[in-house]
Order: C-alpha cells, then structure tokens, then sequence
C-alpha cells in the first residue's frame, strides 16, 4: 500500500461523513409502522444500512409483489424531515480543506439515490465535492465497483491513486472490485488496508494534518 500515490478520496456518506443513526432509523420505523409492521429490529437496521432504498424496501416488505403502495408512502413521508437527526463526522470540514490545500480530488461515493444533494446542500458541503456519485447516477450501486470505476475514468486515475473511505460489506467489496485502497471507518471488525476512527487520523496518514501543511 503506497499511500503517496493517493490523488482522490473518495467518502461513503452514512456511517463516515455523518451518523445517520438515528435519521435512517424514524424514517424506516415510519414507513414500517404506516403498514402496521414493528420497528427495525438490529439485523435489519444494519442491513439496510448498506442498500439502496429500493433494496431496503424490497427486504422490508418480502410478502408483497407490488410495492407500488410502499413506495406512494415513502414519497409522502419524504426524508427532508429526517436530515436534521444526521450529525456531521466532527473534523469532516476540516479534512476536506486540507485535502484541497493538498490538491486532492474530494469525492463522494454513497448508495443514497435522491437525498444526497438535499444533505449537501443543508449542511452547506455542495463546494467541498469534486464529484458526487450516487446509487441514481449509476446502473449497479455498490457493492459494485461501478462509482469507483466512473469516477477513475473521470479523472484519469488508477485503482491505485484512489482512497475509498466506507464503513460497510458493501464499501469494503466495492473497493476490492475497483482494485482501489480502502480505509474501514469506525469499523474495526472490517477488513480494509488501514482501519481508522476519526477524520483526523486520515488526514495524519496523508499526511496533510495542519502541523504538517
């Protein structure tokens, strides 16, 4: 693993950029309860931590054929209400600074379909991003290498000069898929090249910390 050759960092956003927790979980005990179903029990919650909403669906209602219903009732509920449960990962702003100080391509890389732009633009992170790839802006979210490997093409890169930083099954085959080096976030039961806890410790691994900028 040469971390020098690093040129791109891409960021998972639930469980790395923030904890999103709580916002996922009301919005799926709302769903569930709308339709008479319990809350999500700890299995569940960590799966759908990792899919799509259309695959978080699918899993949560296995007995019905047409989840034309589900999906009229996830419209009206909306997420917009849920964003303000979402903590930004302390030291997040911070590192995305350096990173450009350093000239370092910022890169999101998440299985959101149409909400990541609402959190972009609530928490005012639209201009910190060079590119912004969703599970909507691809044909196979992940685990599929597919964001990662648009995202090399867009800019010409390697597997090798990208850092996929995620928390998740899902993140850690993506990367393998797409041959990239991967940091497991807070997730110390995951494999990956370097298991971190904060932004901080990603930003000293660069070697972009403000004492050494």
């Amino acid at each position: 693993m040469k971390i020098s050759k690093i040129k791109a960092v891409i960021f998972d956003c639930d469980g790395v950029m923030f904890d999103t927790a709580m916002a996922n979980r009301k919005f799926y005990d709302e769903i569930l309860e709308s339709f008479g179903k319990e809350s999500l029990n700890e299995e569940q919650f960590i799966n759908i931590h990792m899919m799509t909403v259309t695959e978080a669906i699918k899993y949560l209602f296995p007995e019905k054929q047409d989840l034309s219903c589900v999906y009229d009732r996830l419209k009206t509920i909306g997420y917009k209400k849920f964003i303000k449960h979402m903590r930004m990962e302390d030291g997040l702003i911070e590192l995305l600074v350096q990173l450009k100080k350093n000239n370092f391509i910022r890169g999101i890389g998440t299985n959101r379909t149409n909400t990541m732009e609402r959190v972009l633009a609530d928490f005012d992170l639209e201009e910190y991003f060079e590119v912004v790839m969703t599970a909507a802006k691809v044909k196979n979210p992940k685990p599929d290498p597919e964001q990662l490997v648009v995202i090399m093409g867009k800019f010409n890169l390697s597997p090798d000069q990208v850092l996929f930083v995620g928390d998740s099954e899902y993140d850690r085959i993506a990367a393998k898929r797409a041959g990239t080096l991967f940091f497991a976030f807070k997730n110390p039961n995951l494999a990956a090249n370097v298991n971190v806890n904060s932004m901080d410790e990603i930003a000293k691994l660069l070697k972009i910390n403000e004492q050494n900028s």
